[in-house]
C-alpha cells in the first residue's frame, strides 16, 4: 500500500522487459503478481509527473494484465469504455517510456486513440459506447471471415446509460460471441465475493455446467412444463447470490461477481470464458484507487491528479510586512454553483439537474443544501434534458448543468422536447471551448454552432466570472429555453457582485473605442482581445449574446469602421461570427469581415495557452491575423489601423 506519490522513478525490472502484450504472454503466470505491483508503482510515478486520471487506472491493473495475458491482442479486440482507466493498458502496449508525455502537447492522449496504437481499437471520451463498438467489430469481423474475440470493459456508472442497454439487447439478439466485463467499483468487496457466490460463479463459468445446461435444455423442453420449472429454479438460485438475473433475462451468460484484484482468479475465468460461445457478462468488483490509500479513502477526490511539483525548501526568513494573501480566483464551475445556491434561496421553484457531473459542474454545495431539489440522473444526458422539459411543463424552473461535449448527446431532446415546446429550461453549459489536456473528446467546440440554429433559444457567452453570474441570472429569468456557456478553469479575477442583476438581452457593451477596426468578442477571450485592440487602436465590444445579436450595434459598427472582426472560442463554421455575417448579408451590407475562432479540425490535447497560441487565438495571433487582413485589404501602409 502506498500513501505518497513518488517523485523518483521506481525500480520496475520485470515491467521494463514488457514492450508489448506478447512479452507479457511469454511470462509464467506466477510472475504476473510482480508485474501488477511494478505497474501500479510506475503509475503512481507517471501520473505524479504529468497529472491526469488516477483512481480508475489503479482499479483495473489486475484486469488489464489478465486481459492482455489471456487474449491475443490486438487481433482480439479489447474496447475500453470512457478511457479514464486505460493508463495501465498504455503501459503494457508499447508506450511505457512515452507515459511522461501523457496529456502534453503532441504527447500521448489521456484516452484511447486509434491513431496512437493498434491496441487502441476504439477512440473514446464519452461513456457507454464500448458494448456497441465491440458488437459492431464482432459483426464486421464475422462478415470478413476473421476469427477474433471481442471484449468490452464498462464501468457500473457507464452501465446506467440507455445506450449500454440498447447494445446489450442487440448483442443478445445477434447471439454474437461477445464478452462484456462489468467493472463495478461503486462498492467495496462484499461478502458475496467469496463463499457461496464464488462457488456458483465458478460453476457457471465451467464448460461442464454449460454443457449440462444445454443438454438438459434439449431433454427437458420435450417434457411439458419441465424446462420452464428448471429454468425458474436456476434463475432463483442465481438471484439469491448475484445481481445477474437481469442480464440472464436479456440473453447473456452472467458470471460473477468476482474479486477484480485477484489476478489468478481473473486469469482462470478469462481462460474459461474464452471457450464459451455467445454473449457473456463477467461482473468484477474492484476498488477505485487500489493500492494508494488516499485514493481508496477518497475515490472522487483522486479521480484525477494535478502534476506534483517538488516541495520548495522552507524559508526561515521572517517577513516584516503584513501583506494580505491574494484573493483566490474561482473556477467558472464554482461561479455557477454559487449562483445556483443563491438563486435557489430566492426561488423555491428552482430544480437542479446533472447527468453524473455533480463535482465537475460545481453542484456539491447545492446538493447538500437543497437535496429535495437536486437530481443526479447518472450518465443519461438524454433523460436529463427531457426530465427538465417535464419539470418545466409543471411551471417549475429546471436548470441543467451539463458539459458542452455531453450536451451533444442530448441534441434531439433539446430540439424536440425543450425548444419546440418553448419550455422554460436553463442550461449551464460548462467546458465550452478548449479544455486543454483532455483533448478533442471533451472540448466544447461546437455548442454555439448547434445551438444558434434552434428557434426559441437565447444564448449567452460571458467574458468573465461576474458577467457569467449575471448572465446566468438573466437567462434564468427569461421564460423560455436559454443557455449560458462558460469555459473550464478559473476566471480572470474580477470582483463578483453578490446582487443578481438582469442584464438587457441581446445587448453588447463597448470596452474600447478605436478606429477602423471593430472587434466583436464573444466569450472569455476578451483579455487577449483588449491587448490586441490597444496595439491596433481598434474598437472592441463585449457582445455577451450570441442569440439574439445586438443588431443595432452591428449596424452602427458597419457604418463607422472599415473591418469587422469576430472572435470566439467555438468552431468558426456556424458560430457566432457566422451569425454576424448572416445578419450583414440579410441587410444588404457589404463590408470586410474576419472570423477568428476554432479551425475546421479537431484540436489535439495540451495546455490551453499553448493550444490558443498554436491556432492564433492568443494576443499575438489576433494581432497578426488582423494585420494580415488589413494588409490584404488596404496595402502595407495600412496594415495597422490609423
Amino acid at each position: 500500500m502506498c500513501s505518497e506519490i513518488p517523485l523518483v522513478r521506481p525500480e520496475t525490472p520485470l515491467l521494463d522487459t514488457i514492450n508489448d502484450p506478447a512479452d507479457l504472454r511469454a511470462l509464467e503466470e506466477k510472475q504476473l503478481t510482480q508485474v501488477a505491483n511494478e505497474l501500479r508503482q510506475y503509475l503512481f510515478y507517471c501520473v505524479g509527473q504529468t497529472g491526469g486520471h488516477f483512481g480508475a487506472g489503479l482499479g483495473v491493473v489486475e484486469l488489464t494484465i489478465a486481459l492482455h495475458y489471456t487474449y491475443n491482442t490486438p487481433m482480439d479486440r479489447l474496447v475500453w469504455d470512457v478511457g479514464h482507466q486505460t493508463y495501465p493498458h498504455k503501459v503494457l502496449t508499447g508506450r511505457r517510456e512515452q507515459m511522461l508525455t501523457m496529456r502534453k502537447y503532441q504527447g500521448l492522449s489521456g484516452f484511447p486513440k486509434r491513431t496512437e496504437s493498434d491496441y487502441d481499437t476504439f477512440g473514446v471520451g464519452h461513456s457507454s459506447t464500448s458494448i456497441s463498438a465491440a458488437l459492431g467489430m464482432s459483426l464486421g469481423n464475422d462478415l470478413a471471415g476473421i476469427d477474433s474475440k471481442h471484449i468490452a470493459v464498462i464501468g457500473d456508472g457507464a452501465m446506467t446509460a440507455g445506450m449500454a442497454f440498447e447494445a446489450l439487447n442487440h448483442a443478445a439478439h445477434t447471439e454474437q460471441d461477445l464478452l462484456v466485463i462489468l467493472n463495478d467499483n461503486n462498492m467495496s468487496i462484499s461478502p458475496n465475493v467469496g463463499g457461496l457466490a464464488t462457488y456458483f460463479s465458478k460453476i457457471w463459468a465451467s464448460q461442464f455446467y454449460n454443457a449440462l445446461r444445454e443438454n438438459s435444455k434439449r431433454v427437458l423442453t420435450k417434457i411439458p412444463n419441465a424446462w420452464e420449472a428448471a429454468r425458474r429454479t436456476e434463475e432463483h438460485m442465481k438471484g439469491l447470490v448475484s445481481p445477474g438475473t437481469l442480464f440472464e433475462e436479456m440473453g447473456f451468460n452472467y458470471v460473477g461477481p468476482i474479486d477484480g484484484h485477484d489476478l489468478p482468479e481473473l486469469v482462470s475465468y478469462m481462460h474459461k470464458l474464452k471457450k464459451l460461445k455467445g454473449p457473456k457478462l463477467l461482473h468484477i468488483i474492484t476498488q477505485k484507487g487500489k493500492g494508494f490509500s488516499p485514493a481508496e479513502a477518497d475515490p472522487v477526490g483522486y479521480h484525477a491528479l494535478n502534476k506534483l511539483e517538488p516541495k520548495p525548501p522552507v524559508s526561515v526568513a521572517v517577513s516584516t510586512t503584513n501583506k494580505a494573501a491574494p484573493k483566490p480566483i474561482p473556477k467558472y464551475q464554482d461561479v455557477f454553483g454559487q449562483w445556483l445556491c443563491d438563486a435557489a434561496e430566492q426561488d423555491n421553484k428552482l430544480i437542479g439537474i446533472t447527468p453524473a457531473m455533480c463535482e465537475g459542474s460545481g453542484m456539491v454545495e447545492f446538493s447538500k443544501r437543497f437535496p429535495e431539489r437536486y437530481h443526479d440522473v447518472a450518465i443519461a444526458e438524454q433523460h436529463a434534458v427531457t426530465l427538465a422539459a417535464g419539470i418545466a411543463c409543471e411551471k417549475q424552473k429546471a436548470v441543467v448543468a451539463i458539459y458542452s461535449t455531453f450536451l451533444q448527446r442530448a441534441y434531439d431532446q433539446l430540439v424536440h422536447d425543450v425548444a419546440l415546446q418553448n419550455l422554460d429550461v436553463t442550461f449551464g453549459i460548462d467546458r465550452a471551448g478548449i479544455v486543454g489536456e483532455d483533448g478533442p473528446t471533451h472540448a466544447g467546440s461546437f455548442d454555439l454552432s448547434f445551438l444558434r440554429c434552434i428557434p426559441n433559444m437565447i444564448i449567452a457567452a460571458p467574458s468573465d466570472e461576474n458577467e457569467c453570474r449575471q448572465l446566468l441570472h438573466t437567462a434564468y429569468e427569461f421564460e423560455g429555453p436559454s443557455a449560458v456557456r462558460y469555459p473550464r478553469g478559473k476566471g480572470i479575477g474580477v470582483d463578483i457582485q453578490k446582487d443578481l442583476q438582469t442584464l438587457p438581452i441581446g445587448k453588447g457593451v463597448e470596452r474600447r473605442q478605436g478606429k477602423d477596426i471593430a472587434i466583436l468578442n464573444f466569450g472569455t477571450l476578451l483579455p487577449d482581445a483588449l491587448t490586441a485592440a490597444a496595439e491596433l487602436n481598434a474598437s472592441i465590444y463585449d457582445m455577451r449574446w450570441v442569440k439574439p445579436l445586438d443588431e443595432a450595434l452591428i449596424d452602427e459598427l458597419s457604418a463607422s469602421h472599415k473591418l469587422i472582426v469576430t472572435l470566439e472560442e467555438n468552431s468558426i463554421s456556424g458560430g457566432a461570427g457566422s451569425g454576424v455575417a448572416e445578419y450583414l448579408s440579410a441587410q444588404g451590407i457589404v463590408m470586410p469581415i474576419l472570423h477568428l475562432g476554432l479551425p475546421d479540425r479537431y484540436i489535439d490535447h495540451g495546455k490551453r495557452e499553448k493550444i490558443l497560441a498554436a491556432i492564433g487565438l492568443d494576443t499575438n495571433g489576433i494581432i497578426h491575423s488582423i494585420q494580415e487582413r488589413m494588409k490584404l485589404l488596404f496595402g502595407k501602409k495600412n496594415k495597422k489601423a490609423l
